[in-house]
């Protein structure tokens, strides 16, 4: 198999844990695995990047422009900015619910990361989803990321087997939060096997 998947969002969303469990997941299912993560500003809300790299092919850990088969996107201004990564025929899981900088917060600009999403329609295949809606079930929004890993697997377009996902959420994440990420992951699973846009 070869995949390349950009994740990018800001700090504190749990994108690095999300691409530790799909660069594990593709471990365990036999595929060599490079990886490169940018988290230098995460703790003050910036942006923040993860490439993992599947298949013998990947020399390199970071994904050229235009090759990734999948962007998850959790924030969507984040989605804009790492749109060029996205090959033609790629597909965008993007959260339409935005998280302001703190340019934004200051200045109050008004983003709603609506504009955002109205440029993705129009450039990509997008599955959309609303990160308050679809945690609201949840109490927090901790575990969109791990709703995203299932909204990408049941798209398809991941490769990784659901079972292998959900092994991985077993051993990364702690023991009383398995059994609600494991819901939040079917939750997305869903989600993607629909092709909710």
């Amino acid at each position: 198999m070869k995949k390349d998947v950009m994740i990018c969002g800001v700090g504190g969303q749990g994108t690095v844990l999300a691409s530790k469990i799909i660069a594990a997941s593709a471990m365990e299912e036999g595929s060599p695995v490079h990886s490169a993560e940018t988290i230098g500003m995460s703790q003050r809300g910036g942006s923040v990047t993860s490439h993992v790299r599947i298949g013998e092919d990947s020399y390199s850990p970071l994904i050229p422009f235009g090759s990734a088969d999948v962007l998850l996107a959790f924030e969507p201004s984040e989605a804009v900015r790492n749109l060029r990564y996205l090959k033609p025929d790629g597909v965008a899981v993007v959260n339409t619910a935005a998280t302001k900088p703190v340019t934004a917060s200051l200045n109050d600009t008004g983003y709603d990361g609506s504009e955002m999403v109205a440029y993705l329609e129009k450039k990509c295949s997008c599955i959309f989803v609303n990160s308050d809606e679809v945690c609201r079930p949840f109490g927090s929004s901790k575990f969109f990321n791990i709703i995203m890993l299932g909204i990408a697997a049941g798209s398809g377009k991941l490769g990784i087997g659901q079972q292998t996902i959900l092994a991985q959420i077993e051993k990364r994440v702690p023991q009383k939060f398995v059994a609600v990420n494991k819901e939040a992951f079917q939750t997305g699973f869903a989600i993607g096997s629909s092709g909710q846009n």
